[in-house]
């Protein structure tokens, strides 16, 4: 299992390769599974929710609130400690903004409240690529571009849940869950524009034992 996890893991980016064979831990190999198994984009729900999934090992009952209705400055991270919930918290979060009461700065001050404190695991520049670079968002406040989000479903990729299945003691080592996200951005510009988009992404959260979530990584591709 672990030399089938090490190659897959060899699709991430240089930077992400060297951290995931560097700490070696069979959990975040598993991560790497999940999120490099797809060759191409995949946008269809996929395995919903309700089916068979890895259970947290530290949570029976875990809480279901999310962030507060998006109203400009970037929601905070909720306090929760189921894995799924938490990613459909956190990509409500990414496809949410309002260029007109938030700049660039500010915008990526909010993320960054919803990363793992522990450097080791977190993929910052993964999140924070998912936001314009400042020329592109002073476009957007020109045309007072703004989105919301709603979220249709999360779920364990099946590659993941196949690793974890393999060797279910792996994920006590770090407990980074690899979740895919789908749902529906909704933007609207100057003069009444507006627009929507179907949109998916596959996360890595962390969700320690008595602990709340965090977000580790973006994956480059949706995971089915």
């Amino acid at each position: 299992m672990l030399k089938r996890l090490t190659d897959y893991s060899l699709r991430w980016s240089p930077n992400r390769r060297v951290v995931v064979i560097g700490i070696g831990l069979a959990c975040l190999l598993a991560l790497a599974a999940a999120t490099a198994f797809l060759t191409g984009r995949d946008d269809h729900p996929g395995t919903s929710a309700s089916d068979p999934v890895p259970s947290p090992a530290h949570s029976s009952t875990a809480p279901t609130g999310q962030p507060s209705s998006w109203s400009g400055p970037v929601a905070g991270p909720p306090k929760i400690s189921d894995p799924v919930q938490f990613a459909k918290a956190a990509a409500k979060m990414l496809w949410s903004y309002d260029t007109l009461t938030t700049s660039q700065a500010q915008h990526l001050t909010g993320m960054r409240a919803w990363m793992t404190k522990e450097d080791e695991y977190g993929d910052w520049a993964s999140v924070a690529a998912q936001i314009p670079d400042p020329v592109l968002w002073s476009r957007m406040v020109d045309q007072e571009q703004h989105a919301t989000a709603t979220i249709a479903e999360g779920h364990y990729p099946a590659a993941f849940k196949q690793a974890l299945a393999e060797d279910p003691a792996a994920i006590t080592k770090a407990y980074i869950y690899a979740v895919t996200v789908t749902g529906k951005q909704m933007i609207t510009w100057a003069k009444g524009g507006s627009g929507a988009e179907d949109r998916s992404v596959t996360l890595a959260v962390q969700c320690r034992p008595s602990t709340d979530c965090s977000l580790v990584a973006i994956a480059p591709r949706v995971a089915p």
